[in-house]
């Protein structure tokens, strides 16, 4: 039987691994702007991608506040809060300094960012998986199963 502290690690694994490769994405699709391979936006606006990435973020927080209950919901949130947060934090430089610094040296506290922010997700979820002692159990109990036989 599925336990409720499994819901909680697949919502956290959801969001390490979205937001993980949503980074790899968006810094690949940026290089291929830069090298001129794919097109960038042209015109008076550029929209920066943290700002896609606060709306998801908002939706993402609404979805999850609102529907708790609703485990698929919790499940489409920790999705789009991984994508949105990679989105943001990608661009966290542009927090800082309030201009595009994105290929400069000053761009590099937004990898920074990241690694800080994959890290902390990371140890996250190796603490709820430690805490909860599951794999610890299943070590015992097949050590003793083969004794008790």
């Amino acid at each position: 039987m599925e336990q409720p502290t499994d819901h909680k690690r697949l919502n956290q694994l959801i969001i390490l691994v979205s937001f993980l490769a949503t980074f790899c994405l968006i810094r690949y699709l940026t290089l291929l702007q830069k090298l001129k391979i794919i097109p960038n936006q042209t015109g008076l606006l550029h929209v920066h991608h943290l700002v896609p990435g606060i709306f998801l973020l908002w939706i993402a927080g609404f979805m999850g506040i609102s529907f708790w209950p609703v485990r698929k919901v919790r499940l489409y949130s920790a999705l789009l809060f991984g994508i949105g947060a990679a989105l943001t934090f990608d661009e966290f430089a542009l927090w800082l300094y309030l201009e595009d610094v994105y290929w400069t040296h000053l761009g590099r506290n937004s990898i920074d960012a990241i690694i800080i922010m994959a890290l902390i997700l990371i140890i996250v979820f190796i603490i709820s998986e430690i805490y909860d002692h599951r794999h610890l159990k299943k070590i015992v109990n097949s050590i003793k199963s083969p004794l008790l036989k």
